[in-house]
């Protein structure tokens, strides 16, 4: 049964089909999920917390999420292909339009931008965004202004956490230094781009020394993009893990993308796995991004794109998270911020079932943990009552089409997406 009240004042209640991993684990009266994972259970909340999660035997009940978290995306540019397209897929070919695109973006542009992802986000039932913001050039102060407004404006809805994207050699000049000083009081991150082409003077692992001992001053968390290449691979992780195994900042430091890594062999890969482990460095993959733009340059089409080995990093314990990286612009033409659509693809890329525990922990409990979230994305008594409802009853049926869904917000039903913004071209059609 489903109650779609409006009253905060009046209990309402809900039967739908959860995750066990989404529920209380310390709730030893709910029994185990089915084969699926899954277990039939009735909600009930007053305002916005959860008063009771009791099983019950109703069958052909909907499939039900938290609401999820996204740990890597980048607002500023997002939407800007059809002014900036990228008709090759190459990753040289999106730098320039990506340069070019910088140097005429404006503060206006990036608040448009931005506003437009959040709502979109918020209502596909996301509530926690990671955002990388150019922060070189003459973009970066029109982007930090613009999405340090949004994150005051949204900061009820969802999450946002800012992450200052520069050359690595940046950090080291007086422009650098400042800047990283804004970043931190921001409550910000520091980052940087460590791939191939590695400059002949060896002098990355000089400025990846100096960002590590910044970030440490500051007590600013680290997210860099690192060995988005199907060339060295694994270059740059060897050499941040070399680095850190001689001066740790003592600050959260992620691994995004990490694709090269997917190229070594199990039995290279594992030790270098373990070395993040015990310094806790997590990783996340961005595999829509880099599915298209990695491995173009094979003569075998279908040779394999580099993707971070999740599963191998998971048995040795890494933090794993998923982030869907580009959206509509020159490095990716696709997606809208519909996490679901995202969980979708990753299922069948990184042969992490959601039947699993650890197929759902990048897109809940462990992005959580990334941006700090305050809470975990786990169902509890008294805990917030927020809710991913879709129409799949099942996981085959979550994978076999992208499902309608009604978001919980803070014990509120928002209007489903395809309300928020109704198409004017499908207005007519019955």
């Amino acid at each position: 049964m489903i109650a779609f009240g409006m009253d905060l004042g009046i209990e309402q209640r809900l039967q739908c089909l959860v995750p066990r991993a989404l529920l209380d684990p310390e709730r030893r009266d709910l029994p185990c999920g089915d084969a699926q994972g899954l277990l039939p259970v009735e909600l009930r909340w007053q305002g916005d917390q959860l008063r009771s999660i009791e099983p019950c035997n109703q069958p052909g009940l909907p499939l039900a999420l938290t609401p999820l978290v996204d740990p890597h995306v980048h607002l500023d540019k997002a939407f800007s292909w059809p002014d900036f397209p990228n008709y090759s897929g190459r990753m040289q070919a999106a730098l320039e339009q990506n340069m070019q695109e910088g140097q005429e973006r404006s503060a206006e542009q990036v608040l448009q931008r931005g506003e437009r992802a959040l709502d979109q986000a918020w209502r596909y039932g996301l509530r926690g965004l990671r955002s990388h913001i150019d922060s070189g050039g003459p973009c970066a102060r029109p982007s930090w202004d613009a999405l340090l407004q949004l994150q005051e404006r949204w900061r009820d809805r969802i999450r946002l956490q800012l992450v200052a994207l520069a050359p690595l050699p940046l950090w080291g000049q007086g422009e650098g230094l400042a800047s990283a000083r804004r970043v931190s009081a921001a409550g910000g991150l520091l980052g940087g781009v460590l791939g191939p082409p590695f400059p002949s003077s060896g002098r990355d692992g000089t400025d990846l020394d100096v960002l590590l001992r910044l970030a440490g001053e500051l007590g600013c968390g680290i997210d860099l993009h690192i060995d988005e290449s199907s060339e060295a691979p694994a270059a740059g992780v060897q050499l941040l893990v070399q680095r850190l195994e001689r001066f740790h900042p003592g600050v959260p430091i992620t691994c995004s993308h990490a694709s090269s890594m997917g190229l070594l062999t199990a039995r290279q890969a594992r030790p270098l796995a373990h070395r993040l482990q015990r310094l806790g460095v997590a990783v996340v993959a961005l595999p829509t991004t880099n599915f298209w733009l990695l491995g173009r340059e094979q003569s075998v089409s279908s040779g394999f794109r580099p993707l971070a080995p999740l599963r191998l990093l998971q048995q040795e314990g890494v933090a794993v998270a998923l982030g869907a990286d580009n959206v509509q612009d020159p490095w990716y033409p696709g997606g809208d911020f519909d996490p679901l659509d995202l969980l979708r693809l990753s299922f069948r890329a990184t042969h992490t079932p959601p039947w699993e525990r650890q197929g759902l922990m990048p897109f809940t409990t462990t992005p959580a943990r990334l941006l700090g979230l305050a809470w975990d994305g786990v169902l509890r008594v008294g805990g917030p009552a927020d809710l991913l409802l879709t129409s799949a009853g099942s996981w085959p049926e979550l994978l076999a089409q992208s499902p309608q869904r009604r978001v919980l917000r803070q014990g509120r039903w928002l209007p489903p997406p395809e309300q928020a913004h109704p198409d004017p071209r499908l207005a007519n059609l019955v």
